[in-house]
């Protein structure tokens, strides 16, 4: 192995356990302010849109109307507080329906 290598490796864990361990101590007690616990808080649902939405517009080649009329579903049946399985379902069953357009 070569040296070029091996310090590589060990970059690349220092790169990866550096966001690891400063929230550990920066945040080590729960005296974040409220706004940004609330920020915080979004963040996850922030990132799944981000990788859900490109794939919305992109998931037919053809046409972008089709993953946007699956989204729109979707966004209307978790609108009704629908359960994750029926706001699945509701999806696919107008895109079956729109496929036969």
């Amino acid at each position: 192995m070569s040296d070029q290598l091996i310090w590589v490796i060990i970059g690349m864990g220092i790169v990866t356990y550096i966001p690891r361990m400063l929230p550990l101590v920066l945040f080590h007690t729960n005296h974040l302010h409220p706004r940004v616990q609330g920020i915080l808080k979004n963040v996850p649902f922030a990132i799944l849109g981000a990788l859900i939405f490109p794939g919305v517009l992109t998931i037919n080649s053809e046409s972008y109307l089709y993953g946007l009329i699956g989204a729109i579903a979707a966004f209307i049946a978790a609108w009704l507080n629908l359960n994750v399985i029926l706001v699945v379902l509701s999806s696919i069953l107008v895109l079956y329906g729109y496929t036969f357009l």
